[in-house]
């Protein structure tokens, strides 16, 4: 035990202190409110046994579980796609790339009970591989779910689901076999506000990974 304190003592001297500890920094207490920023875009396509498929665009929606996999999406009951997913227990799980953020807003302000979002947006529906909800073919991964719980929390409800299946555009694998989502031109949800992701600023555990010095002759 001593010394992993030891070894955690270590790693943390490779941290670089910010400037602002030697200064206080004065905050202010904000009302509760949903300031968890950003957050993913995501849209999550759905279809009812005798209703067509619909588009619907998440900020609402995260990890909640590695094994087995599983995500969250939060809904109102009042939306459209609330009764369809609640109908069938599936739905996809689209990440769009910063091009389709305007399709991605249009499909969370349009409802589905009056406009079909595919012919409205040109986004072309695409069969999933182990759920009856398709797929939107321009986004860069899809991640098909099966329903397993509801959470009704107030406001949304929450979909726990587990994931059945993801597809990748091919183009983003790597000869590795590595999935270079960094390519994908992703975006974020903040505040009101859309913005595309910027540079790579580090990778997890890169704070506590020793500096290679320089090769020896």
């Amino acid at each position: 035990m001593a010394h992993a304190k030891a070894a955690g003592r270590d790693k943390s001297k490779q941290v670089q202190r910010p400037e602002s500890h030697k200064t206080p920094i004065k905050k202010v207490v904000w009302k509760p409110g949903t300031m968890l920023c950003p957050v993913p875009v995501v849209m999550v396509t759905c279809v009812g046994r005798d209703r067509p498929p619909n588009i619907v665009t998440v900020a609402w929606t995260g990890t909640v579980c590695s094994d087995p996999p599983m995500l969250s999406i939060s809904l109102r009951k009042e939306r459209y796609s609330f009764g369809l997913i609640k109908e069938t227990g599936e739905f996809v799980v689209n990440i769009p790339p910063a091009s389709l953020i305007p399709q991605a807003d249009y499909c969370g302000v349009a409802t589905g009970r009056e406009v079909d979002k595919f012919a409205a947006t040109g986004l072309t529906a695409q069969p999933a591989a182990t759920v009856k909800a398709p797929l939107i073919a321009e986004c860069p991964v899809s991640i098909e779910c099966v329903v397993r719980r509801l959470l009704d929390l107030g406001s949304h409800t929450m979909f726990l689901a587990e994931v059945t299946a993801v597809q990748a555009t091919e183009a983003l694998v790597t000869p590795s076999g590595r999935l270079a989502l960094e390519r994908a031109g992703l975006a974020a949800y903040a505040h009101g506000g859309y913005y595309a992701l910027g540079k790579k600023l580090g990778y997890f555990g890169f704070s506590v990974c020793k500096r290679k010095g320089p090769k020896k002759q």
